[in-house]
């Protein structure tokens, strides 16, 4: 169960980075859909993804926990549901896809834990947060990468938004630099809001109750998603989507 051998595409979020990026070349208004914690959820998922395919999105965004496990099978049936998609999509490392052999999986299905992507004006900086699962051994969130991608921004970007799957204040998160995480993040053109997953319940909060905007993805099980709008003066529409 633990071989690691994915067996089909591999950079999934490469490729339809590439995609996302072309179809809102030059565009300031979009939309996109959130889902996360699909882990074992096949069947919620497949009504998640028949739900979204009807709506005019662009692009989706998966903030982690494919599996339960980690488990090799796992991250390919879960995928088999995504690739029914009709619109790109990528995939967060959540802290259930860390278990066993799980980073080198998504690795070599995804790529990166640490990635970004531009939407039209906006940037979308999505992180690995998950650094319990990593026993504090490695640079999580990775500052480095974070400075490296802020100093490379295309000059057209205006707007931010950071996603990811266990958000300050959570277990998973390195709770020691999560004010300096926030002032990291804030140096981005116009942070808009952060979007997180792993605690199984949506809501909107502040996790630092210093004006950062969270908004947290419930899991599967509990049938809803999120839908954002993003508009050129930087306004946002969201709803919370019942399937």
């Amino acid at each position: 169960p633990y071989d690691a051998l994915v067996r089909g595409e591999k950079n999934l979020n490469e490729k339809f980075i590439a995609q996302i990026e072309e179809n809102l070349k030059g565009k300031t208004t979009f939309s996109f859909a959130v889902i996360s914690d699909t882990q074992r959820w096949y069947d919620e998922t497949a009504s998640a993804i028949s739900d979204i395919n009807r709506r005019k999105v662009d692009f989706v965004v998966h903030l982690g926990d494919m599996t339960d496990f980690g488990i090799t099978r796992e991250f390919e049936w879960m995928n088999r549901e995504l690739e029914q998609l009709e619109v790109p999509y990528v995939c967060l490392l959540g802290n259930h896809d860390c278990l066993g052999t799980g980073p080198d999986v998504y690795r070599a299905m995804y790529g990166d834990p640490n990635f970004s992507f531009n939407a039209g004006d906006t940037h979308f900086l999505c992180l690995n947060t998950n650094a319990f699962e990593y026993d504090y051994s490695i640079a999580i969130p990775d500052f480095s990468f974070i400075k490296t991608d802020r100093a490379e921004l295309p000059p057209h970007i205006r707007h931010t938004v950071v996603a990811m799957h266990a958000p300050p204040t959570s277990e998973q998160f390195n709770n020691n630099v999560s004010e300096i995480f926030h002032e990291k993040i804030h140096e981005y053109p116009n942070l808009l809001f952060c979007l997180n997953g792993h605690n199984h319940k949506t809501q909107v909060f502040d996790p630092l109750n210093d004006g950062t905007t969270y908004y947290q993805c419930g899991a599967a099980k509990h049938r809803n998603y999120l839908l954002f709008t993003l508009t050129s003066d930087g306004n946002i529409q969201y709803e919370k989507i019942n399937y």
